[in-house]
């Protein structure tokens, strides 16, 4: 049978292949993150993991859809970012409410156990967005703060991207922090680890995530950043 006869195999198997890699592209970024989600949601201890990932993810994205309208590249990356913003919302949404619970529970806690029955539950003080506390910066009490965050930085990061679209240097910056913002991935927890001298709570499929390599990344700068995350991990199994 020669290849002509083929075609009407080899055309869709084709086709199939190519919708199944554009597939993993768009939801293998989120895919580490779920047991994660799972874990934090079944025990309700946010402690093993730093909501600083979820910022440096969403800063990273926010910025690479940013350079997208500066240079457009692969549909499926585009919406890889999207899915992705979408995952650290829901992500700092639980880890928020979680944590907030924990801490009115641990006041309950103390007041149970000194037996101080006539004194009201002192509800922990609120940290809001609009405080400008910077010792409180990422770590407020309502997830309506982090979403006001993200959406101020969203329309600043696209005004002075409005306004310099048409410089090429600008938009080469704007995509080579994106991809460097993305290589820092593994320092807020890598923080967080030494910090606390403790892995507890933190999945190792995402540790391994971070140094997995990204079908975007294959240009010549991406590749020099991604040497950051490689020595990264390597810092972070030897804690």
């Amino acid at each position: 049978m020669d290849a002509q006869g083929l075609d009407w195999l080899l055309v869709p198997l084709h086709q199939l292949v190519s919708w199944g890699a554009a597939g993993a592209m768009v939801f293998g970024g989120v895919v580490p993150y779920i047991p994660q989600y799972r874990d934090i949601r079944r025990t309700q201890n946010a402690e093993g993991f730093s909501t600083y990932v979820c910022l440096v993810l969403l800063v990273a994205n926010i910025l690479r859809i940013l350079f997208w309208f500066g240079r457009h590249f692969e549909s499926p990356l585009l919406w890889q970012s999207i899915v992705m913003i979408v995952t650290m919302l829901l992500m700092l949404k639980l880890c928020t409410e979680v944590r907030v619970a924990n801490e009115l529970n641990v006041k309950r806690r103390f007041f149970a156990a000194a037996d101080n029955k006539d004194e009201e539950v002192k509800v922990p003080p609120r940290r809001s967005y609009l405080d400008f506390d910077p010792h409180h910066f990422w770590h407020w009490s309502s997830f309506a703060d982090y979403l006001q965050c993200v959406l101020a930085f969203t329309g600043i990061a696209g005004y002075i991207t409005y306004l310099s679209i048409d410089s090429a240097l600008f938009v080469e910056t704007l995509g080579f922090l994106a991809v460097l913002t993305e290589a820092m991935l593994g320092v807020p927890q890598l923080y967080r680890n030494h910090r606390y001298q403790s892995t507890e709570g933190m999945r190792w499929v995402g540790t391994c995530h971070w140094c997995c390599p990204r079908w975007h990344q294959v240009h010549i700068r991406s590749v020099k950043v991604k040497w950051v995350q490689i020595w990264l991990l390597c810092v972070q199994l030897h804690l």
